[in-house]
């Protein structure tokens, strides 16, 4: 039973057990680690009504629109996809927590090491972002954490969501009040979002289907099969912050910049360690608090 559960899906190192590594590694911790920010990201995108979100921001992550677009094409009604896709995720993480056989027993007294763990675990990507950030960064830069969104100025520290865009003209027309408050807000709905659906795509569910696809299908060893999977879902997840496939066709979400793609390609294999370490709750709580983190910032040291 231990080496079935050695490469757990959803982490694959064992701790002691019931100490923080291990509890807080389990999906059921992901589940109430991660339900406040799924909420918060599903009640900012309804019913904050700035001009920015009400005329071009379509409200949602490529990454949700991807799993709403997956659950309408197997059935479900659009208007019920909606409110599927967040448990969409919960769903998948209790059956995570039944498949890896781990107890259920929840402490709450671990949710606040867990918020702090994982701000200090996105500062050193804070810290790369902005030592690779050169002054030679093109100006006129998109701003990826909102949606619809095109910025004039440049980001000091590059961000993690990709988004649905509109044309840069029709923006700026939109965008000609004092909105810096309300597009504030959108960014940080945004990062949030990001934080747990990119990780649901290109970690949980990519790295998953590509290990199988290696260590089952094509017969590679362990250690190849996971080189492998960590590289290419890490390539996919920085390619995806420049073109995405979305409504049929691909769509350019950001001017593509070897800066960018190789810092994203790095921070996809620092996601990929945290997810083999410490399993999906404080992975997407990194990338959500990385957002969080870039996005204030950029506001507080605007370029």
């Amino acid at each position: 039973m231990e080496d079935k559960n050695k490469h757990s899906t959803s982490q694959l190192f064992n701790f002691t057990q019931d100490s923080y590594l291990e509890r807080t590694s389990r999906p059921i911790y992901a589940i109430v680690f991660l339900l406040p920010f799924i909420i918060f990201y599903e009640i900012g995108t309804i019913f904050i009504n700035t001009n920015l979100l009400r005329h071009y921001w379509q409200g949602r992550v490529v990454a949700f629109s991807w799993l709403q677009e997956f659950l309408v094409h197997i059935g479900f009604g659009s208007k019920f996809a909606w409110v599927a896709t967040p448990l969409a995720v919960v769903i998948i993480l209790i059956a995570l927590q039944l498949t890896s056989r781990k107890r259920w027993r929840f402490w709450f007294g671990d949710i606040l090491p867990m918020a702090v763990e994982c701000i200090l675990l996105a500062v050193p990507l804070i810290v790369l972002s902005l030592f690779l950030n050169t002054p030679s960064r093109p100006q006129g830069a998109i701003d990826g954490f909102a949606n619809g969104a095109v910025r004039t100025q440049t980001e000091s520290v590059l961000s993690f969501s990709s988004v649905m865009e509109k044309s840069t003209s029709a923006v700026m027309e939109a965008d000609s009040g004092p909105v810096t408050k309300q597009s504030f807000l959108a960014d940080i709905i945004t990062g949030i979002g990001a934080g747990i659906y990119e990780e649901l795509i290109f970690r949980l569910i990519l790295i998953i289907v590509l290990m199988m696809l290696f260590q089952d299908i094509l017969r590679l060893n362990h250690k190849s099969s996971i080189i492998l999977s960590v590289l290419i879902s890490s390539a996919l997840f920085s390619a995806y912050h420049h073109i995405v496939f979305l409504n049929g066709q691909f769509v350019q979400s950001s001017p593509f910049n070897w800066t960018e793609f190789g810092f994203r390609t790095i921070a996809g294999v620092y996601f990929a360690a945290l997810f083999a370490v410490r399993g999906f709750g404080i992975t997407a709580g990194t990338h959500a608090f990385y957002d969080i983190i870039a996005v204030s910032m950029n506001a507080i040291f605007p370029r």
